[in-house]
C-alpha cells in the first residue's frame, strides 16, 4: 500500500501546482492558508437576498438594499433596545428610526441634522460608537479577512481596531476612545459615518440574486442597473423584459419597437432620452404628422401613476400608436421569417381588411375599434418608407448608446437563464411542460431540446445572437420576450394588439402554460429538481414573473414549500393586484424568510420623518440544523481548494517542488 510520500504527482497536477506555488511559495504560507480556509468552513453561512420583478422601481428597490430587507432595523433593535443595554447607547423608537435612517441615507441625514444644528462633538461620538457596535453585530459571521476586504480602505485599519477590540478597560479603553475622539476632532466624522454606514449595508447582504425583470414600467431601470453594478456579489436570472432590452441593444427591430412602446405606455420617456440617450425626435415628428387628426387616441393615453409625465399626454398617445403599428408589422415579419418558431397564428396585422376594418385572430374575424390607420395602405404588414426611417433611426440610437451597451454587457456577464446556488434553483418564469408534467421538446436554434438542455441551449444562443448580424438570429430575442414556448414568458400569446384594437375580451386572454397551472403540484417540483440534479428533499425552486395576489388570498408558497414565487408587486402597476409593494426572500444560516414590503413613500419623507418600508415576515422555513459555510457551494469550492493546497504542501515536503523562503 502506498504511503503519501510514495504517491506520484501527474504531469497535469504538477503544472497546476507550479502555478499555485507562485502565490504560496513557502511551506508556512501554504500551511497558514489551509488553516485559514478550514476555519472559514466553520463559520455560519452569509445571508442571501432574492428579489424579482423590480420593473424599474428604483427608489423602492434602492431602499430595500439600503435597509437590507429590514434586517438592519432588526439588528439595531437587538443591539440598542434591550433592557440590559448600556444606558448611553440605548435607543427609543424615535431614536431607532433616526439612527437607521442615518445608516440608509447618511449624506442626506447628516445634511438634515446639520440644518437643525445637532451635529456637535457629542452627537458624533455617540453615533460613531453605535455604528461600530452595529457593524460588529452584522459582521460577526464573517472571517476577519472577509471583513477587512469589505471595509473602505480609507478607514480599514481604524475600523478593524475598533471592531476586534476585546480589552475594554484601563489603558486599552483610552486607546479606543482616543481613536473616536480623533475622528471627531480632525473633522473626519461625516466621511467616517458615510463610509461605515456603507460597510454595514454591505455586510447585511452577503449575496444578491435578481430573479428577473429589471426593466419596464417603472421610471428607473437604468438606475437599478447602475446600483447592481456597484454590488459586491450579484447574479441575475434573465426575465423576458430583460431579454427584450438585450435584444433592443443588439438591434432587433421588433425589440426596439416594443421597448419604446412600453416606455410611452407608462410615461417613462426619460429612461430613453436621459438614461440611454435615445433620440425620439424622428418618432415624435412622424407621429405629429401622421396622427395629428386621430380621434381614437384614448386607448393609447399613457398609464400614469403618481409621476409628472415627461411630455404632453396626447403627444405620447400619438407616438405610442405610431410605434405600436410599427411593432405589429415587424412582429408579422418575424413570424413569417422564422416558421420554425411556430408563431404563424400571431400574424395578425397582415390580415387587415381595409373595407371591413377587421383582422383575423385564431380563425375568427374581429372588427377593430378604430378606422384611423393611415399607414395600413397596400400591404398592411409592410412598413411605409416613413415608418422604416423611424425604426431604423431608433435602432441606430439603441445600438450606439454607450450606457445601454454597458448595462447589456453586465446582464450578459452576470446573467443567465437559471442558476443553481446552495441547492436552490432560480428561474425567472418556468419550463415548457406537457399536461402530464413531462418536459416539452421545443424546436430551437437548429435543434430540439427539453428541460435543462433547453435552458442551457437558450443561454448559449442569447450570448451568440447578441453578436449575430442576421435578422433571423436576433429574432430569438423577440421570441423569448413573447413566444408561446419561451421559458421566460410561459403563456400561449402576448395579446398586445388585441388589447389595443379589439373590444371582445375573449381575445385578450393569455393562457398560462402547464408549469403555472401546476404550481401546487409536488410531483412537478420533484421532477424539476431531478432534472437539474438537486436534492428534492431540501431544494427550492425560486421564481417570479406572475404577481402573487395576496389581496385575493394567494400565497407565495407553492407545492408544500418547494416552490416560492417572489413577485409581490415592486411595480406600482401591479400593486392593486398583489396587495403588496414587493418582497424579499432571505436565506441565512437559520433558514429562509419571506419578507413582504409596504409601499415606499420617498427619500425626502424617509429623511425628514424616519419613515421606512414596513416589512412583514410572511413565511419562515427554519433549517433543521444551523447552516455553515461548509454546507454551501462556497464550502464545496473551499474544500476543493484545501485539497489542492494539501497537494502543494505534500509536493514541498516530498521534494517535488522547492519552496522559497520570504
Amino acid at each position: 500500500m502506498n504511503t503519501q510520500n510514495e504517491q506520484t504527482i501527474s504531469a497535469e497536477d504538477m503544472r497546476y501546482l507550479r502555478l499555485l506555488a507562485e502565490k504560496y511559495p513557502a511551506i508556512s504560507e501554504v500551511s497558514a492558508e489551509i488553516v485559514n480556509r478550514n476555519a472559514i468552513l466553520n463559520l455560519p453561512k452569509g445571508t442571501e437576498h432574492f428579489v424579482s420583478d423590480v420593473h424599474g422601481e428604483f427608489e423602492a428597490f434602492n431602499h430595500v438594499l439600503r435597509n437590507c430587507s429590514g434586517t438592519i432595523r432588526e439588528k439595531a433593535i437587538e443591539a440598542f433596545c434591550g433592557e440590559d443595554i448600556e444606558e448611553e447607547l440605548r435607543l427609543t423608537e424615535a431614536g431607532l428610526r433616526e439612527f437607521c435612517t442615518l445608516i440608509y441615507y447618511p449624506i442626506a441625514m447628516l445634511g438634515r441634522l446639520r440644518g437643525e444644528g445637532r451635529l456637535d462633538a457629542d452627537y458624533y461620538r455617540l453615533a460613531i460608537t453605535r455604528l461600530i457596535v452595529l457593524c460588529r453585530v452584522v459582521s460577526h459571521k464573517y472571517s476577519h479577512s472577509k471583513i477587512a476586504n469589505g471595509l473602505d480602505p480609507t478607514y480599514a485599519y481604524i475600523v478593524q481596531e475598533l471592531l476586534f477590540k476585546t480589552d475594554v478597560t484601563g489603558d486599552r479603553l483610552e486607546y479606543y476612545n482616543g481613536i473616536v475622539n480623533t475622528i471627531v476632532e480632525t473633522g473626519a466624522s461625516d466621511d467616517f459615518i458615510i463610509k461605515l454606514s456603507a460597510t454595514i449595508r454591505r455586510f447585511g447582504i452577503d449575496r444578491l440574486h435578481i430573479v428577473g425583470d429589471i426593466y419596464d414600467r417603472g421610471k428607473g431601470p437604468h438606475l437599478v442597473m447602475d446600483q447592481l453594478m456597484q454590488q459586491h456579489s450579484t447574479d441575475i436570472q434573465w426575465g423576458n423584459h430583460d431579454i427584450l432590452w438585450i435584444g433592443a441593444a443588439s438591434g432587433n427591430l421588433a425589440c426596439v419597437a416594443n421597448a419604446v412602446r412600453i416606455c410611452l405606455r407608462y410615461a417613462n420617456t426619460a429612461i430613453l432620452v436621459d438614461g440611454y440617450g435615445i433620440n425620439l425626435l424622428p418618432l415624435t415628428m412622424f407621429a405629429l404628422r401622421t396622427y395629428a387628426d386621430d380621434p381614437d387616441l384614448e386607448g393609447f393615453l399613457p398609464k400614469i401613476t403618481d409621476e409628472i409625465p415627461d411630455m404632453d399626454e396626447r403627444l405620447m398617445a400619438r407616438m405610442q400608436k405610431a410605434i405600436a403599428i410599427i411593432q405589429f408589422k415587424l412582429e408579422d415579419a418575424a413570424c413569417r421569417r422564422n416558421p420554425i418558431l411556430g408563431m404563424e397564428n400571431r400574424i395578425i396585422l397582415s390580415t387587415y381588411d381595409h373595407e371591413a376594418h377587421t383582422v383575423l385572430v385564431d380563425g375568427t374575424r374581429y372588427k377593430l375599434n378604430t378606422k384611423y390607420l393611415p399607414t395600413l395602405t397596400g400591404d398592411p404588414g409592410t412598413l411605409t418608407p416613413e415608418e422604416e426611417k423611424v425604426i431604423l433611426a431608433l435602432q441606430a440610437s439603441f445600438i450606439s448608446s454607450e450606457k445601454l451597451r454597458e448595462h447589456t454587457r453586465f446582464l450578459l456577464d452576470r446573467g443567465g437563464m437559471y442558476k443553481i446556488y446552495n441547492n436552490n434553483l432560480l428561474i425567472h418564469a418556468g419550463i415548457p411542460m406537457h399536461e402530464d408534467l413531462t418536459f416539452k421538446t421545443v424546436q430551437f436554434a437548429r435543434g430540439a431540446y427539453a428541460g435543462k438542455l433547453l435552458l442551457d441551449r437558450i443561454d448559449a444562443e442569447v450570448r451568440r445572437a447578441y453578436h449575430d448580424a442576421t435578422d433571423e438570429g436576433k429574432d430569438m430575442f423577440w421570441y423569448l420576450w413573447c413566444g408561446s414556448e419561451s421559458p421566460l414568458f410561459g403563456k400561449d400569446r402576448m395579446a398586445t394588439l388585441e388589447r389595443y384594437f379589439i373590444r371582445e375580451k375573449e381575445t385578450h386572454e393569455e393562457t398560462a402554460g402547464p408549469f403555472y397551472r401546476n404550481y401546487e403540484n409536488v410531483e412537478m417540483a420533484d421532477r424539476i429538481f431531478e432534472e437539474f440534479g438537486l436534492d428534492k428533499e431540501t431544494a427550492h425552486l425560486i421564481c417570479g414573473h406572475i404577481p402573487v395576489r395576496y389581496g385575493r388570498g394567494e400565497t407565495a408558497i407553492k407545492a408544500g414549500g418547494k416552490i416560492i414565487c417572489i413577485d409581490a408587486g415592486f411595480s406600482k402597476a401591479y400593486q392593486p393586484v398583489s396587495g403588496q409593494a414587493g418582497c424579499t426572500l432571505t436565506f441565512n444560516s437559520h433558514g429562509m424568510n419571506l419578507i413582504t414590503h409596504e409601499p415606499f413613500t420617498s427619500l425626502e419623507d424617509a429623511v425628514a420623518n424616519g419613515t421606512d418600508i414596513i416589512s412583514e415576515l410572511r413565511f419562515m422555513a427554519p433549517a433543521k440544523e444551523r447552516i455553515f459555510i461548509r454546507d454551501t457551494d462556497t464550502g464545496v469550492q473551499l474544500q476543493e481548494e484545501i485539497k489542492n493546497l494539501e497537494k502543494l504542501l505534500h509536493a514541498y515536503r516530498n521534494g517535488d517542488l522547492k519552496p522559497v523562503s520570504r
